[in-house]
């Protein structure tokens, strides 16, 4: 097993410095209130690892399936509970990759290996969300 460290820094209100890996980011709780647009909601960000990881397994999957592609976009729709904690009762996952349709059912299992096999964050969140997914393929 590996050892993996993070940290976070209170700055002011409900803003902190998010450490990781040499590098700093803000985070807060509501990036709305951020002006100039340079804090993330940790939230978001957990959205942002899931979409991230499969992302990054289409990426290496697809060209070892001779799947030639142009564009790839992971986009999630998340569903926030209405009492607190507030937690994700749902995600919508659009894989949305640019390739002839001839590739769709090549894609479609990159996905399924993704979800199934290799995503550890997929693997961690489907068990506290409903997670559903779509392919499109944008020819």
């Amino acid at each position: 097993m590996s050892a993996q460290i993070v940290d976070v820094e209170w700055k002011h209100d409900l803003t902190f410095d998010a450490h990781q890996q040499g590098r700093t980011f803000t985070i807060m709780s509501s990036p709305t209130d951020d002006p100039e647009q340079r804090a993330v909601s940790p939230k978001q960000l957990l959205l942002t690892g899931l979409a991230g990881c499969t992302g990054l397994d289409l990426a290496s999957l697809l060209p070892k399936m001779r799947v030639p592609f142009s564009s790839l976009r992971v986009s999630i729709e998340a569903t926030l509970s209405e009492e607190h904690p507030k937690t994700y009762v749902s995600m919508h996952i659009v894989y949305s990759v640019g390739c002839s349709l001839e590739h769709l059912e090549s894609v479609e299992r990159a996905v399924e290996l993704s979800i199934t096999k290799y995503c550890g964050v997929y693997a961690m969140l489907e068990k506290a969300s409903q997670i559903t997914h779509e392919v499109r393929i944008e020819a």
